[in-house]
């Protein structure tokens, strides 16, 4: 039977200087089995994630690294796999990515094929690659559920993650996507976006008290885990790292 694991995700660098992703690596790692490293996240250009998830491992734990469609070319791609198989970087996760800031989104991969590319893809001495897809809370196309692993998009209600995971029939990991209200600004700004839905009552926390994001998100992960439902959660903490280790090490 499959353990119940965190996935923390960390904030790569926007400047090449690895000092402060490599202080979220240290300080979570007491509560984290793994540790997700965006791509170009928010369609800003970042330290490139395979050589986060190589610092990651250099610290003795598991980087899994993300990667877009919109960033790549199939040279780019094929690339970016040799630079992990040198790095001993084996697990990914594959999604779309944000519009970005500046310039112009490719459209020669979507994440079907960079699947299907990470599965032919193999080199002597080196593991297979282990790729993991993302859905929102619907249906999940077949080509989704053959990938390794799956990330749900964040939520703020158990039941709703409840109702999605009792809707699907799923043999691969899944792991709920929880992520903290660092502000009222953010969760004002979050509620605005049509695919998510945010409690009047938890903004209203948020409003009265900064650290209302953090308590709700770790009181979901533990009605998460206990529900046996997910395998995981990948946890967004943003700016409050600090906070949600100090409370998770207390009682994971």
């Amino acid at each position: 039977m499959r353990g119940f694991e965190v996935v923390c995700e960390v904030e790569p660098p926007t400047r090449p200087d690895l000092k402060r992703v490599r202080h979220q690596i240290g300080v979570m790692s007491p509560i984290a089995d793994a540790f997700l490293i965006p791509d170009n996240h928010i369609g800003r250009a970042t330290v490139s994630s395979v050589a986060v998830a190589n610092e990651v491992q250099a610290m003795g734990s598991r980087g899994i690294a993300c990667l877009n469609s919109r960033d790549r070319n199939l040279l780019g791609f094929r690339r970016d796999l040799l630079t992990a198989a040198a790095y001993g970087v084996e697990q990914f996760l594959f999604v779309h990515g944000d519009d970005p800031a500046e310039g112009a989104r490719t459209s020669q991969l979507t994440v079907r094929t960079m699947i299907e590319q990470a599965r032919e893809t193999s080199y002597p001495g080196c593991n297979p690659f282990q790729v993991g897809a993302a859905t929102r809370l619907r249906a999940v196309p077949r080509w989704k559920a053959e990938a390794d692993f799956l990330y749900v998009q964040v939520s703020y209600e158990l039941d709703e993650l409840l109702r999605w995971r009792d809707s699907v029939s799923l043999d691969i990991p899944v792991y709920a996507g929880v992520m903290v209200l660092a502000s009222a600004k953010m969760a004002h700004n979050l509620a605005a976006l049509p695919q998510l839905t945010i409690p009047d009552t938890l903004i209203e926390a948020v409003e009265r008290d900064q650290d209302a994001g953090v308590d709700h998100a770790c009181e979901l992960i533990l009605s998460i885990r206990d529900s046996g439902a997910f395998d995981g959660v990948h946890l967004i903490p943003v700016s409050r790292y600090r906070q949600v280790a100090a409370r998770l090490e207390r009682e994971l």
